[in-house]
């Protein structure tokens, strides 16, 4: 399938697939999504230390971005992405993130997540672990491990199999009691499957060019 480098509306770099007309990150603005999703509305809900399961690790952005976090918070992050179809090594090298997020210090970072072992934890520094999962999604059997999940698998127009309630079931069981999973999607459909499985849903503002996006908690506590 073809694939394409291009610059989305806040001049960050993404991937993009012309056959399906999808995006790896929204083309309103990748960082700004990853910012307002993931951060905003999933990390910033968690202290010291917290585990993270990130469903379509791709470019590395949101990897990268709650590195980021986790040095201004001084935050100790277990990170692990799973993907399936790992993008190129020339195409990791046409991201412009860390120019866009004014962390040129940090680029070696970015690199070092990138050329990483599959299936094998790595040190990114002395706070952030990565381990990156070759992996279909269904494949995931994961139980009570994380406390938030990244769920930015491509959008249910092109791949409604990756939003089902098989995949959410796994999602839910990969979760501690009290876990939080967000992402970008707010469809009725992917809504219901989360509450099938047992998820309470919260339908929140989306990012720029999205109006809205679903948070599910797991056994949410009084």
């Amino acid at each position: 399938m073809k694939r394409e480098i291009i610059k989305t509306l806040d001049g960050s770099t993404t991937i993009r697939l012309p056959e399906w007309d999808e995006c790896y990150h929204s083309k309103h603005g990748a960082i700004q999504e990853a910012k307002h999703v993931f951060i905003k509305n999933g990390l910033s809900l968690f202290e010291n230390p917290v585990t993270i399961l990130e469903i379509g690790f791709g470019t590395g952005l949101n990897a990268f971005i709650t590195f980021l976090e986790s040095v201004r918070k001084e935050q100790t992050i277990d990170y692990v992405g799973v993907e399936a179809y790992p993008v190129e090594g020339d195409e990791i090298l046409e991201m412009n993130y860390a120019e866009e997020l004014e962390a040129l210090e940090f680029s070696n970072i970015f690199e070092k997540m990138h050329k990483s072992q599959w299936d094998e934890k790595t040190e990114i520094s002395s706070r952030f672990s990565l381990t990156k999962r070759k992996q279909f999604f269904h494949e995931i059997n994961d139980f009570e491990i994380f406390d938030l999940i990244y769920f930015d698998a491509f959008g249910y127009r092109v791949q409604p199999d990756l939003w089902s309630t098989e995949i959410f079931q796994k999602m839910y069981n990969s979760l501690k009691p009290g876990g939080v999973l967000v992402t970008y999607a707010a469809r009725g459909v992917v809504k219901r499957s989360m509450i099938a499985v047992g998820f309470t849903v919260e339908k929140l503002a989306g990012p720029p060019g999205k109006r809205e996006m679903f948070r599910a908690l797991k056994n949410p506590l009084k």
